[in-house]
């Protein structure tokens, strides 16, 4: 028992004799490592304390050994380089604004770049360091360039063109009086240049212009769309959003009777509310035409005869508002064409495109068939003679089309007529009338809603030939 016990005593101690070098020799080497390691760093703390320590790159230019003052030099040379590219900002109406990019700011961020590239391998983790210096001397470390620019100028730098192009919103107004529109004005988008999306690309050309790809680029000028505060929809609560029709016609070489009338008509019926499932009367709106209702003379057609009457030049205002019906694809439930072609209404528009009234029988009239209010809103253009009829609703998804109109048959007018007219001097003739060919002309119209047609109807209209006359004056002295 004894000698089992003595040779276990041995076999430990011959244990111990091998493992008490080997330790020490671990502890030496790690001492060592550490007494090395402390030596590595303290030389490169000591000989790169002011500049940046070997194998540091900034992009593709070798910074390392440098001190900062040396680095920031190097990238300030380039900045004065980079800074005489140029930009050019170019708008859809060929309005251009050239710039330098160091009008913007654009280059090298040199105070960070040099921060950046200093910090390497001078941090407070030992470890990191000692991998940092490794890896820059052994491999290089590539640090990405930062950049800077000051495109807060761009704003700046645009500001004549920006003076321009920038269109103030404006918002909707809508004044109900007495069951009529008394004001209204559609609200309108605004427009300005959109400086983020110039600033976003800007921005995107940075990197190309600071590597000297390239020297100019041109850049479109976007616009950005300005919203009114009160827009139409929320100007009234009758659901009359955007426009839905629309009709125009000319009404030059009118006497100033017929302007006036012209005018006064289309006032009368500027303004109407149609309410949804209801039907408009023209001549219900109109109201009498008289001279006590502020009309003056001008040439109608009466007991087939264009005479002087009070109120001509209302057919140009039913005739303008029969053609926004057509164009917003409303049912119209009553239309008359005029006994002859009246050279008025072909100005800008082939024949057959005519409305004519007469109060209290001959009418206009068209139905709401919409879910919402129609605005029947009219302008009255003096200066270029020029009448136009907006219709205001929402949009329903119809969709109009219309064929040209066609002439089928014509007849020449009658040989001119000539009258004596005792009131009339002796000598002077006077026209009263004008010749027209007569002609049948037929127009069909086409209305689809969700691709079903809802309305198919065809306009024909039968003008008689009318002969020119002129007075001849028969009064003595």
């Amino acid at each position: 028992m004894k000698e089992k016990n003595s040779s276990k005593k041995e076999q430990k101690n011959k244990k111990s004799k091998y493992i008490t070098p080997v330790f020490w020799f671990i502890i030496g080497m790690f001492f060592a490592s550490f007494c090395l390691a402390t030596f590595f760093l303290i030389y490169f703390k000591v000989t790169y304390k002011n500049k940046v320590i070997p194998g540091i790159f900034l992009g593709n230019t070798y910074v390392g050994e440098k001190n900062a003052n040396e680095v920031a030099r190097i990238f300030e040379e380039k900045n004065k380089s980079i800074g005489k590219s140029t930009i050019t900002f170019q708008g859809t109406d060929n309005r251009i604004a050239t710039v330098s990019a160091q009008e913007l700011g654009i280059g090298y961020d040199v105070k960070l770049m040099v921060s950046q590239a200093e910090s390497i391998g001078k941090n407070k983790d030992i470890v990191s360091n000692i991998y940092y210096i490794l890896n820059s001397y052994l491999n290089g470390t590539y640090l990405n360039p930062s950049y800077t620019s000051s495109l807060d100028n761009t704003t700046k730098l645009l500001s004549p063109i920006e003076k321009e192009i920038h269109i103030s919103a404006q918002d909707a107004l809508f004044e109900i009086k007495d069951k009529k529109v008394v004001a209204f004005k559609e609200s309108i988008n605004g427009r300005t240049i959109d400086f983020d999306a110039i600033e976003k690309s800007i921005n995107q050309k940075i990197p190309e212009i600071i590597s000297g790809k390239i020297k100019s680029v041109t850049l479109p000028i976007p616009l950005k769309i300005l919203k009114p505060n009160i827009p139409t929809e929320k100007a009234n609560n009758l659901g009359i959003v955007e426009e839905i029709g629309e009709g125009t016609s000319l009404f030059a070489h009118s006497i100033p009777g017929r302007i006036h009338n012209v005018a006064l008509a289309a006032g009368k019926i500027n303004g109407v509310l149609v309410p949804p499932g209801e039907e408009f009367s023209f001549v219900k709106n109109l109201g009498d035409v008289t001279q006590y209702t502020g009309y003056q003379q001008a040439y109608i057609i009466q007991n087939g005869k264009t005479v002087l009457g009070d109120g001509g030049g209302v057919c140009q205002v039913s005739t303008t508002l029969f053609r926004a019906l057509l164009n917003a694809g409303l049912p119209i439930t009553n239309r008359v064409a005029h006994a002859y072609r009246v050279g008025y209404y072909e100005q800008d528009s082939p024949p057959g495109l005519d409305a004519t009234v007469y109060y209290p029988t001959v009418d206009l009239k068209f139905k709401n068939d919409t879910e919402n209010y129609i605005l029947i809103v009219a302008h009255t253009d003096l200066d270029n003679l020029r009448l136009t009829f907006n219709l205001y609703g929402k949009k329903d998804g119809r969709e109009v089309s219309m064929s040209t109109p066609i002439v089928t048959s014509q007849t020449p007018a009658p040989e001119t007529a000539y009258q004596d007219d005792p009131t009339l001097p002796r000598g002077q003739v006077k026209q009263v009338d004008f010749a027209a060919d007569g002609a049948t002309v037929i127009f069909s119209r086409k209305v689809t809603k969700n691709g079903k047609v809802v309305i198919a109807d065809s306009y024909k209209s039968v003008y008689r030939p009318w002969q020119a006359v002129f007075l001849r004056g028969t009064k003595e002295g």
